[in-house]
């Protein structure tokens, strides 16, 4: 009996990387003003098909109004939008290829759950006898078959968004925009959604955009993620990139918890040593970067890389402090731990056993140390 093939591998999803992939939307030198402020400023971005992309940053960075003018609410002051090659400038809102989900939903109030999902349908050029097959399948793909004759007041937030995902998803859109789609469900129903958005894009292959400020969300749903501030984009790659090998002070900052020393950097064999403090010892990392002798630099480490002792541990860069601030978080605790020349350094510990009485206390001293591979060299 022959031995049977080997299943094939999983191809990573990553036509950025492709120089033959063609995007599905393409900003070339995109400016947005206001009168005198400038909200978009000469972007350059591609997005491709069956990606699930996020635009994150804080409130007034730009990025509600990249999606409204993907949306056709706006139009570009300078530049060229492109879906599929073809300037979308001129096209209006109804016959561009692109549908929107807004955070309030914006159901009708009066109609049943199946006839919100229908009624963009009946007013498309989708013959009638097609629509009650198309509002069943989009019922089935949302999980929402039981409530199809209920009406939005008598389902619940989650299932809300649900119907409006379907209604959105129902005229099969080459793109779907989502503008803070999660905002008004409660932590953990917020959680679940994640996932389940995640499968209905994966189901759908429908090119998903999303504007958020949650960093959480961005990082659990997004196949990239471009930060934005002042219009700008700052960084645009893949959450484990973005995270762990931010480009700046800004995005190390803006993505999780992080503890950032500035210092001056030389490097010695081939690691860096950053001298930070009087009295203190210098901080060693390993980076790509190529910085002068003597040049400014900044050391970001994660709270979760810095690990915390009672006695000082053989390693690199140790440090001695004491405990003033502690946060307990169910299952890890962060500890802020104050060195002697008032710099404040983040620890995690994981609280992998049952105990209600904690490892370290308030006014303890402690030490802290990472590894030269654990921190992020940044020279701005």
């Amino acid at each position: 009996m022959p031995d049977p093939k080997p299943s094939a591998q999983p191809v990573e999803f990553a036509p950025w990387v492709d120089p033959k992939a063609a995007p599905l939307i393409s900003f070339r030198g995109v400016t947005k003003r206001f009168g005198d402020f400038t909200a978009i400023d000469n972007l350059y971005l591609d997005i491709f098909q069956r990606e699930f992309f996020a635009l994150l940053g804080p409130s007034g960075c730009g990025k509600t109004t990249l999606m409204r003018m993907l949306a056709g609410f706006e139009n570009a002051t300078e530049g060229t939008i492109l879906l599929e090659g073809q300037n979308i400038g001129a096209v209006p809102p109804n016959k561009r290829a692109v549908n929107m989900m807004f955070q309030s939903y914006a159901l009708f109030p009066h109609l049943t759950v199946w006839d919100n999902i229908a009624f963009g349908l009946k007013r498309s050029d989708m013959p009638k006898d097609q629509i009650p097959a198309r509002v069943e399948d989009m019922l089935r793909l949302v999980q929402m078959q039981k409530f199809a004759k209920r009406k939005p007041h008598q389902i619940s937030g989650g299932q809300r968004q649900r119907v409006a995902l379907a209604r959105s998803l129902a005229k099969a859109p080459k793109l779907l925009l989502l503008d803070e789609p999660l905002g008004a469900l409660d932590k953990k129903l917020r959680e679940e959604t994640q996932f389940e958005l995640m499968e209905i894009q994966e189901k759908t292959g429908t090119t998903f955009v999303i504007v958020t400020h949650d960093q959480e969300e961005a990082m659990t749903v997004a196949s990239r993620i471009a930060v934005m501030d002042h219009g700008k984009l700052i960084q645009v790659d893949t959450p484990p990139v973005i995270y762990e090998a931010p480009k700046s002070v800004y995005v190390a900052d803006f993505l999780g918890d992080v503890t950032v020393i500035e210092g001056r950097a030389n490097r010695v064999g081939d690691i860096y040593e950053v001298s930070w403090a009087e009295g203190q010892p210098p901080l060693r990392c390993a980076s790509p970067l190529t910085l002068a002798p003597d040049q400014s630099c900044f050391v970001a480490v994660r709270p979760e890389k810095v690990e915390i002792h009672a006695d000082r541990p053989e390693d690199e860069n140790v440090l001695q402090g004491k405990i003033v601030d502690i946060g307990y978080l169910g299952n890890l605790s962060t500890y802020h731990v104050q060195l002697a020349n008032g710099q404040i350094i983040k620890a995690q510990n994981f609280n992998t056993e049952r105990d209600t009485r904690r490892r370290f206390t308030w006014e303890e001293d402690v030490w802290v140390n990472w590894t030269v591979r654990c921190a992020i060299l940044l020279e701005r």
